[in-house]
């Protein structure tokens, strides 16, 4: 029996998902036995063009959705049970709040629903309005705020009961790069605090910088999957960064760094961006003349 720091945040096996379509006699297959572990405590980016499955496999984990066949579980708990649900948190693409609160008010009514109430639910709200960055406009009613500020306070409520996995399906979407570098920094905030996060982006340099490992999707396929170093790696290939080193040693530096008084620094595989590994992994995918 696995230990509990060994049980991943979320294990999925096999996952099946078939929508009938009643009124053509057909059917629509979103996931084709799917399976992947995100371990506790890292970045998981959930990756695939429009139709690839990845909102079916959120909203399977967060019970809105049956699977049709498999299993996927939530700290080790069948993510078809309720209590799965009491570690997690989510930030829906496009989430609504009632503009008339203000972001506290908004914070605060989350709390409540998740049960806290008191000095606690102050204590609560006024440590995440910090963290979010919406101290000064804790006290401003949400429909002045911008869309980068929503998405922060959206993070804020999903944070209200402390959950051990967060869920953001598009974090930064229609967001401007000043707000996607914020929520970006607290993505590694919450990482840094041991929060296991799970995300959908079509924003891949954004992936690239916080995501720890990442799976790609196409078809209702998982395609590729792994840590993001080895999916961007070039096989066959080493970089060599040499520190203190003249033009004169480029031509032989392997045999002449150690004895012109250069340190390697380090030796590694040059790195595709994600974007190249993204469509490489989707076009593959494709069948012959699509």
């Amino acid at each position: 029996m696995e230990t509990s720091s060994a049980v991943p945040a979320v294990r999925i096996r096999d996952l099946e998902k078939i929508f009938p379509v009643p009124l053509r006699r057909r059917q629509v297959v979103a996931l084709r036995g799917l399976s992947l572990d995100i371990p506790a405590g890292t970045v998981y980016g959930l990756l695939g063009p429009n139709g690839s499955g990845k909102s079916t496999t959120l909203k399977i984990l967060l019970g809105l959705v049956n699977a049709t066949s498999g299993t996927s579980e939530i700290f080790g708990v069948p993510s078809s049970q309720v209590a799965s649900r009491t570690d997690v948190g989510f930030l829906p693409e496009n989430p609504y709040f009632y503009k008339f609160l203000t972001g506290a008010e908004t914070i605060s009514f989350y709390g409540k629903l998740c049960g806290l109430g008191g000095k606690a639910l102050r204590s609560r709200v006024k440590e995440l309005l910090e963290l979010v960055g919406l101290t000064e406009a804790g006290d401003r009613r949400i429909s002045g705020y911008s869309k980068g500020m929503l998405q922060r306070i959206g993070l804020a409520q999903a944070m209200v009961h402390d959950p051990r996995l967060l869920i953001l399906d598009e974090p930064t979407a229609g967001v401007d790069p000043a707000g996607s570098r914020q929520i970006r920094d607290l993505i590694l905030q919450l990482k840094a605090r041991g929060k296991t996060i799970l995300l959908t982006s079509h924003l891949l340099e954004q992936v690239q910088e916080v995501c720890d490992r990442v799976g790609i999707l196409a078809k209702g396929h998982l395609v590729r999957e792994g840590e993001l170093d080895i999916l961007t790696g070039v096989t066959g290939q080493t970089e060599f960064i040499i520190e203190n080193a003249g033009p004169e040693l480029q031509e032989e530096i392997a045999r002449l760094a150690a004895s012109r008084g250069a340190r390697l620094v380090t030796a590694r595989q040059p790195q595709l961006d994600l974007e190249t590994v993204f469509l490489q992994a989707t076009e593959a995918a494709k069948p012959p003349g699509v």
